[in-house]
Formats: C-alpha cells, structure tokens, sequence
C-alpha cells in the first residue's frame, strides 16, 4: 500500500481508550501516532496496549489544536459524526494521512474541523468508542488502498485471484540480462579482503 498515516485523538480523557487506539493503528501499519490536549497515562493505555505501539511508533503529545505539527503534504481527516461529513464507506481516502477523533463525551474542536480537509463519518445510529472508530477507520483505509481481490456477488462464490505484478517487459529482461552485475556488496567484500592483505 502508498502513502502513510498517523492516527490520534483530541481531549481524551480516557487511557485505555487510547492504549486501545495506538495497539490498533500498529497492527494496522500506522506511520504515527498522537495525541491533542489529552490526559493521557502512558502507563495505563499500555494495560490494553500489549503491542507497545509507542515503543515502535513516533508519539507526539500536542499540548493543543495550534500545535500539531505535521509533514507537508498530509491531509487532515477529521473523523466526526456531524451532518456535512462523508460517509466513510464512500470516502477516497488521501495517500498521506493524519486522521483525528474526537473526545469520549465530546466533538473535534471548532479549530479541527476547520483545519481538516476532509470530515468522514462511520454511518452508525450513535457515537461508538474512540478505539473501535478509529480501528473502523483503519480497516476502510485498509481494503480501499490496498490490492485484495474484489469481494465474491455471492456469499460462497469464487474470489477472484491477484494477477502478480509485472515490472518489466520480459523481452526487455533478457536484453538486459548480459548487462546484469554483482550487488555492490560483493565489490564490498572484495575492497575489504585487499585492504586486509596489505
């Protein structure tokens, strides 16, 4: 899969919600994790946090909206349920990605919504958990930006199997083939048994 993302929340007030959310977005392939004026307890999110994403992760604390910091190039997905959002089953989603949730007992922030360039919501009858949103989230950014085969019409029917990717015309391959050379290691290798002689 292109491209990255970085997943966080905004005024959590709940670790293990976080911890919930940060083991998620490792096992889902997440390029960063963070958090925006959050009370957030390392100690307690790593109670549900059992793959220690933050040890493997970048983590930033951003001690409010003004603050975040991103790379260029990388859009804001506020992740919302308000009426002028995107469903997300609908949604493209952006090569380069930071997406944000809201709080538990709350919405994003008047300035996050208006600095996200997109505004998704989960079609569900209520607000569900911060950590299940945005595994939800994931998981569609997963199965649309991913190469899986398309889904059977019909429950048990056949599932279409992946050509393999081709990278070169292999006419152009066997040309090529009398041109091919050792990796440089091999010259490595020999430079250091020279040096070793003398």
């Amino acid at each position: 899969m292109r491209g990255y993302f970085g997943i966080g929340v905004e005024c959590v007030s709940k670790s293990m919600n976080v911890g919930s959310l940060f083991r998620s977005a490792h096992a889902f392939g997440a390029s960063f994790v963070f958090t925006i004026d959050a009370q957030y307890n390392l100690l307690k999110g790593n109670k549900v946090d059992t793959s220690e994403a933050t040890n493997h992760l970048p983590f930033y604390s951003f001690p409010d909206p003004e603050s975040l910091v991103l790379p260029s190039r990388c859009d804001i997905v506020g992740v919302e349920l308000v009426d002028e959002a995107e469903e997300l089953p609908s949604f493209r989603h952006p090569h380069q990605a930071a997406y944000i949730l809201g709080p538990e007992r709350g919405s994003l922030s008047p300035f996050v919504l208006k600095r996200s360039v997109y505004t998704v919501k989960i079609p569900t009858k209520f607000c569900v958990n911060v950590g299940i949103a945005g595994a939800i989230t994931m998981y569609d950014r997963l199965i649309s930006l991913g190469k899986f085969p398309r889904r059977p019409v019909s429950p048990g029917g056949p599932v279409e199997i992946l050509s393999e990717h081709k990278f070169a015309n292999p006419k152009l391959q066997k040309k090529m083939a009398p041109f091919r050379r050792a990796a440089p290691l091999a010259e490595v290798e020999e430079y250091l048994k020279l040096v070793d002689e003398e």
